[in-house]
């Protein structure tokens, strides 16, 4: 098994950003809305879709720059037939064609993007959709956790110098590590990685989440997930663990069907799970004890020793004449097996909270 690295084969610890949204531990979770194949060949239909996601809440939206030629090759023979998916018995070509978003929307969509107040950039997925980026000045850029592998294409992205996020969906730690290695050695810039589940949809018990704090030790980057649930909870869950990104897809209606509908959610669910997993961030605050400034007010309803009789000067302390009840006005409870017994000092009234003084 993969030891946590040396610090001088980590990532360097630049601090990740992008277009100036600082994005780690301590920061407000950066939520990403995939567009992915849900504009379905439909131009207003994208633009839609990132409306939508200014909607509920994103801080950005991703593309996909492909063309199924650039993936694989048109052809039907056994190895490029799907098998296993929600995408069986098609062919990869066929697939890709269907979903590749065309290259001339994308600076259009920036600009909707931009207007609304969304970041937006894309996964590449060979070196001439990561020109055309460049020329977009995209601000960063998603690896595809198919493409992990792919070091030639991590060359070619770590060569603009801009933040990556790599998705790491089957790879092992050790595939992870000469990934992160191969953007570094590159010049790349800030690394981030998703834990991520490469089955569309992914059940939630097929999440493994205790992997995102594992990965966080081993290679000291921030860690965010890509979801393939229809789960709101699981990125709540991934949140409290350290999630610092949540990557879901967006989409205007599931019953509209397109490729990658069946794991995708709809605005109003999207924007569900946007607020939810900004309140767990918030709530997970720090490893604080003691009264906070929302319970300071309580604790004056904590309990104290009160006279509870009127007890007279000279009279013992008893069961009868003193109790521990609220408020906190009197000596706190820890002090009743030193006050029984000992001698009222003066009279003291019943509804006395009790001091050092009534003591003889």
């Amino acid at each position: 098994m993969l030891e946590p690295p040396t610090a001088d084969c980590r990532p360097p610890a630049v601090p990740f950003a992008i277009a100036g949204r600082a994005i780690g531990p301590g920061e407000p979770p950066y939520i990403v809305a995939e567009i992915s194949a849900n504009h379905r060949q439909d131009f207003q239909q994208a633009v839609a879709i990132v409306r939508a996601a200014a909607e509920a809440g994103a801080d950005a939206v991703k593309l996909q720059t492909y063309t199924a030629d650039t993936l694989t090759l048109d052809c039907d023979r056994p190895p490029f037939r799907i098998r296993g998916t929600i995408w069986n018995g098609r062919t990869l070509h066929d697939l890709y064609r269907e979903a590749a978003m065309p290259w001339d929307w994308q600076p259009k969509l920036r600009e909707v993007a931009h207007g609304l107040g969304l970041t937006l950039f894309s996964t590449p997925f060979d070196a001439t959709a990561v020109a055309f980026l460049e020329s977009l000045s995209v601000p960063a850029y998603k690896i595809a956790s198919f493409e992990i592998v792919d070091l030639s294409l991590l060359r070619c992205v770590a060569a603009t110098g801009k933040p990556v996020i790599l998705s790491t969906g089957m790879a092992t730690l050790e595939e992870i590590d000469e990934a992160l290695r191969t953007l570094r050695q590159a010049q790349a810039g800030p690394v981030a990685l998703l834990k991520c589940t490469s089955a569309y949809p992914a059940g939630p018990d097929e999440m493994n989440l205790y992997g995102i704090p594992r990965l966080a030790e081993v290679f000291g980057v921030p860690v965010g997930l890509s979801d393939h649930t229809l789960s709101a909870t699981v990125p709540v869950a991934a949140v409290a663990l350290g999630a610092t990104i949540v990557e879901k897809h967006l989409t205007l209606s599931r019953a509209q069907g397109g490729p990658d509908c069946a794991f995708s959610l709809e605005p109003a669910e999207f924007q569900q799970m946007a607020a939810a997993v900004r309140t767990a961030h918030q709530a997970l605050g720090s490893a604080q004890f003691g009264a906070g400034p929302g319970e300071v007010a309580s604790c004056r309803l904590r309990r104290s020793l009160f006279a509870v009789r009127d007890i007279r000067a000279g009279e013992r302390f008893t069961t009868e004449n003193v109790r521990s009840i609220r408020p906190a006005d009197g000596l706190p409870p820890r002090y009743l097996d030193r006050v029984l017994g000992a001698t009222a000092r003066v009279a003291i009234p019943r509804g006395t909270p009790l001091a050092w003084e009534h003591l003889a």
